[in-house]
């Protein structure tokens, strides 16, 4: 297998894997950060999903058991609100089973070797890293959503951001986190809903997590009011004609074998509507591209296994249950045909969208007011004529 990089940035060194111990408990920094709007769910918050340092033992290790033990009786109360959503009510459509999609993490997580298949998740990792040192300030307290083993983090270090949050859906990823420099604390918690006041932090990034989320524009908000004034969020998502190779594929062979075909590759947000869907959120000073990720595998077995392993399965409520023996190897030979190399590789191209948004303060520059100009587009000719003589 191998990785072709399109227009990246060089790779940055990892940051140190080791966690440094914490002994803070649930009533001073979880408490001033988790929401109040629900009482019942945050009254039972410090206890069911304590924050605490990830990896070494004593208090922070007995703090993470406990909050594995008890960890269903908080998340009944979430799921709740989730499915009222589906049900038709006022909310928005559900369109990915998010149960599945924390079940899916939890068992890629779990596998004797999970790294072994984080490849695209750390090279993104890294270039939303380099994202954040390009903001030129220190950030006191920073959160990372969907961090899983903490892809991000590993490539920052202490000096940027001083104390950082990891979120996940996953515990298991969280139980694996490696970490970075600074200090690391972890929360297991829905994308979907974050459980944090608002104005709480000065940085928030995300890699690879927001695809799945079933309301994107509320997402936004969210991550909108828990950053302070003049905070900046930075993520990364997959997007636009992400694995159109496997899609087209498995769509003809579908058809040509079972006469008909099903959605196998989920939705994805398109690289022109995710400009205004962080204006609507409230952001300004917005930035977004795309950068396209090659990687080679040997067939689509191969392709579709790391998949697996990435714990980016389709978890869409449309979605078949099982995919015939037959109509994979009808999709692999149709992969071969019309996208193979001349040295049997088959390319998956992964489009990543990148972002990056400023909540609004009085301090930020801002746009000159309409009619204010004082030299016009069609004088630049002039200037340059008089420069030369």
């Amino acid at each position: 297998m191998s990785v072709n990089v399109k227009g990246a940035p060089p790779n940055m060194a990892a940051a140190s894997a080791r966690l440094l111990a914490s002994t803070l408990t649930s009533r001073d920094v979880t408490s001033a950060l988790l929401e109040d709007t629900d009482p019942e769910v945050v009254s039972r918050w410090p206890e069911t999903r304590s924050l605490a340092m990830i990896g070494g033992g004593g208090v922070c290790g007995r703090l993470l058991r406990a909050s594995v033990s008890r960890w269903p009786r908080c998340w009944v109360a979430f799921e709740g609100r989730r499915s009222s959503s589906r049900a038709g009510g006022g909310g928005t459509a559900s369109v990915f089973d998010r149960t599945m999609k924390k079940r899916q993490k939890e068992w890629a997580g779990s596998g004797r070797d999970p790294r072994k298949y984080d490849y695209l998740r750390e090279e993104v990792g890294s270039r939303v890293a380099d994202r954040v040192y390009d903001v030129a300030r220190t950030f006191p307290l920073a959160l990372e959503i969907g961090a899983g083993r903490g892809h991000i983090a590993q490539h920052l270090s202490k000096d940027t951001v001083e104390r950082l949050f990891l979120t996940d859906i996953s515990e298991t990823a969280l139980r694996h986190n490696v970490g970075g420099e600074m200090r690391c604390h972890a929360l297991a918690a829905d994308e979907e809903f974050l459980p944090f006041r608002e104005n709480s932090f000065h940085l928030v990034v995300s890699s690879m997590s927001l695809h799945w989320v079933n309301d994107l524009p509320a997402a936004l908000r969210q991550i909108h009011d828990v950053l302070k004034a003049d905070g900046v969020f930075i993520g990364a998502m997959a997007g636009g004609e992400t694995l159109y190779e496997l899609r087209c594929s498995l769509q003809l062979a579908e058809t040509e074998r079972e006469g008909g075909l099903s959605p196998r590759v989920s939705p994805l947000t398109a690289v022109a509507d995710l400009g205004n869907l962080l204006g609507q959120a409230g952001f300004n000073m917005l930035t977004v591209d795309i950068d396209e990720v090659q990687v080679y595998y040997p067939g689509i077995v191969e392709l579709m296994t790391d998949l697996q392993g990435m714990g980016e399965s389709n978890c869409a409520w449309n979605r078949r249950s099982m995919l015939h023996r037959d109509t994979i190897l009808a999709a692999g030979a149709v992969y071969k045909e019309m996208y193979g190399n001349e040295d049997g590789s088959l390319p998956a191209t992964f489009d990543v969208l990148y972002m990056i948004g400023w909540k609004p303060h009085h301090s930020q520059a801002k746009a000159a007011k309409r009619g204010s100009a004082s030299v016009s587009f069609g004088d630049l000719s002039k200037i340059n004529q008089n420069h030369n003589t």
